[in-house]
């Protein structure tokens, strides 16, 4: 072998060598260099040791040496399944919710627990059946609102050891048995019934106090009570009824009453034996007329 092809030979090898190592080379930075995005967080560990969080932006890492996890600061959202609770007052209902967080510490998210998404989710189903299964059914229905935030302050106190941020909670669906469902239509029919008889006792209480009144104005005042009379047989003549006026000035009516009312204001004994008297004296005036009449002829 000649000294020209030697030197071509090792000329060869060197542009090889070169040519691997500037692959190998593009590789590493390749492996090194991670873009986070604005809403992300990578916590790394180097030599298993916490380096802590860094984002967002492009970041350093360094191959085989360095661990990386990412994290997700956006607001998460976890279905929280149907949960079977018996409520303070002895009834059973399906309740399901929805939680929303957010990592607040990606480090402590990583360092405090394994996986915090799983073990949000089974804080929340033991919080929500313990919380709702202090109260009565009929809370659970009306004051779902104090329940939610309730529910909140509990699970935010729980997991803010682990860098979670609780923002809400919310109550979805309550449900109940068919026969309770039964049982509390007829609960509520049963309301609105007693809700109606008091409206009408109410209202027929006021009309009575309001007649009352008209009465005893009408009773002080007889043109208003003969207006008020004219009035009635317009509103019957409107829907085209007779009227039968019976004999007698219907404006002495008030005065009619009035005398009537104050005869039996009177002793009842004083008036029979008046009455009798009277009856007896026009019996005994007709008997002597027919008899003169008689005898004149």
């Amino acid at each position: 072998m000649s000294i020209s092809e030697f030197l071509l030979q090792a000329v060869g090898a060197e542009v090889i060598a070169g040519i691997a190592v500037a692959i190998i080379i593009l590789i590493i930075l390749a492996s090194s260099i991670k873009v986070v995005r604005e809403y992300e967080r990578v916590v790394v560990f180097r030599l298993g040791r916490l380096l802590g969080a860094k984002g967002p932006g492009v970041v350093i890492v360094l191959p085989v040496i360095d661990r990386i996890r990412k994290i997700d600061l956006r607001l998460l959202t976890l279905d929280i399944s149907k949960q079977r609770i018996i409520t303070k007052d002895n009834v059973t209902v399906d309740v399901d919710a929805v939680v929303y967080f957010r990592v607040n510490d990606a480090n402590q998210a990583v360092v405090k627990v394994q996986d915090y998404v799983l073990a949000t989710s089974l804080v929340s189903q033991t919080t929500l059946r313990d919380v709702l299964g202090q109260v009565e059914f009929d809370e659970l229905l009306t004051k779902r609102e104090d329940l939610n935030k309730r529910l909140q302050t509990i699970l935010d106190e729980v997991t803010e050891p682990w860098g979670i941020k609780v923002s809400a909670v919310s109550i979805k669906d309550v449900a109940i048995a068919l026969e309770m469902q039964r049982a509390i239509a007829k609960q509520a029919e049963a309301e609105r019934e007693k809700r109606s008889r008091i409206i009408m006792a109410e209202g027929e209480l006021i009309a009575s106090e309001k007649m009352s009144l008209a009465a005893e104005y009408y009773t002080k005042n007889m043109a208003a009570m003969r207006l008020r009379e004219l009035q009635t047989w317009a509103e019957i003549a409107r829907e085209k009824n007779m009227i039968v006026v019976t004999g007698g000035d219907s404006g002495n009516l008030g005065p009619l009453l009035g005398i009537l009312k104050e005869k039996t204001e009177k002793s009842s004994e004083k008036q029979e034996s008046d009455t009798r008297a009277l009856i007896r004296g026009e019996i005994r005036d007709l008997f002597e007329s027919k008899k003169e009449k008689k005898e004149s002829k």
